[in-house]
């Protein structure tokens, strides 16, 4: 293994972001009269949030547009602050950068929704670069345009290791030929993981650190 660069996903593998994304799904979806209970709306971790409004309610592509717009009043008012990081993430990310890793963000989240994030939660600055979607980007951002504006100038791609807890992250990962860690702790199981053909996988942060560092 031997990684010297290591990109992470935000959602799912940083940060617990499971209350402030379903009660922004919950609010887009009441827009249409469509009343879930935001438990039921974990399956929007991770993905753009089109393809899952399509996969969940068959949105077209206006209902898309509104569906954005009222998802990002809500995350852009309380809903990017009611995230949690995972307890040790800080730990781990202190130790990496103190193993000499470069760190990179690479998330399908609009990127200042991410650097927000990290910043309130004094994680910014353990990363070189943050890369997320634009937020003009109606449309979602695919994993893997994410992933090549991040490896923009690493040189070895061998040497540089993708780590989400999402097929999505897998697939974009395999897509800019990186190897995929994918973890347990998230929103995605074993199965999604294995099936979208992850090297590795972690069921907690030791096992997550032993990969990065042993």
């Amino acid at each position: 293994m031997g990684w010297d660069t290591i990109l992470f996903d935000l959602d799912g593998t940083l940060t617990n972001p499971k209350e402030g994304i379903t009660k922004a799904v919950a609010a887009a979806l009441a827009h249409f009269g469509i009343h879930e209970d935001p438990d039921n709306l974990t399956s929007f971790i991770g993905p753009p949030l089109p393809e899952s409004f399509i996969e969940r309610y068959g949105f077209d592509e206006d209902q898309i547009l509104v569906g954005i717009e009222k998802f990002r009043d809500y995350f852009t008012r309380q809903g990017w602050a009611e995230n949690i990081p995972y307890p040790g993430i800080d730990a781990l990310l202190a130790e990496l950068r103190s193993a000499g890793k470069r760190l990179l963000i690479a998330t399908s989240k609009p990127e200042p929704f991410a650097v927000q994030i990290l910043e309130h939660f004094g994680m910014a600055g353990y990363f070189d670069r943050i890369c997320g979607a634009p937020m003009e980007e109606q449309q979602g951002a695919r994993k893997a345009d994410v992933l090549r504006k991040a490896l923009a100038d690493v040189p070895d791609l061998n040497r540089a290791v993708m780590v989400g807890d999402r097929r999505h992250d897998v697939a974009g990962a395999h897509e800019t030929g990186l190897a995929c860690i994918g973890v347990l702790y998230g929103f995605g199981d074993r199965a999604e993981l294995e099936q979208a053909g992850a090297e590795y996988i972690a069921a907690d942060l030791a096992e997550l650190q032993d990969l990065l560092l042993g």
